[in-house]
């Protein structure tokens, strides 16, 4: 099943989003701001230093939550497969998966904030058009997951906010180290 037939409807009115799922979104979208506002006046150049002992910067740790987001919202829709085996996983397949922490050449801050957004407004379609947020798959295969575990569409929704919001913090504490600047204070 594929978000568009999901949200596809003869009505061309938005659904009155409420209740639960009102409430996810709301808080998805307060730790999308934060995230998205540590970059705010930056350059490319900005958005790919690092500023801290760690290997993140700014335009690397959106790359992240962008990615990690995508998946998660494919794991709702189709089950485990979609994310792979971690336990399989190559020393190049975790090169590539370090790539989404830095910015690469050619890349930009613009194109990087705009492809958060397309996966923000796809995730937002989800929440709104979900049958059932207890719908489950397990857990794909992963060293930090415990084995035979399932998560629901609506636990898979607060690891995106939660995520979101740690990243956010993360990026905070990055502008801040990079120019002073900071998201709240």
């Amino acid at each position: 099943m594929t978000v568009n037939e999901l949200t596809t409807s003869d009505s061309t009115e938005a659904p009155v989003v409420t209740g639960e799922r009102a409430d996810l979104l709301e808080t998805l979208a307060k730790s999308r701001h934060f995230l998205r506002f540590t970059t705010r006046d930056l350059t490319d150049e900005q958005a790919g230093l690092r500023t801290t002992a760690g290997e993140l910067c700014l335009g690397g740790l959106i790359k992240h939550v962008t990615s990690v987001e995508r998946k998660w919202v494919d794991f709702i829709l189709d089950g485990p497969s979609t994310m792979g085996d971690f336990t399989a996983m190559t020393e190049a397949d975790w090169a590539r998966r370090a790539d989404e922490f830095r910015m690469l050449p050619g890349e930009t801050l613009a194109g990087v904030l705009a492809e958060y957004a397309d996966v923000a407004r796809r995730t937002d379609d989800l929440v709104v058009a979900l049958p059932d947020l207890e719908a489950a798959w397990p857990l794909p295969k992963a060293p930090w997951f415990e084995s035979d575990m399932k998560w629901s569409a609506r636990r898979v929704l607060m690891h995106i906010i939660a995520e979101t919001a740690q990243h956010a913090g993360h990026a905070d504490i990055i502008r801040e180290s990079l120019d002073g600047a900071k998201s709240m204070g």
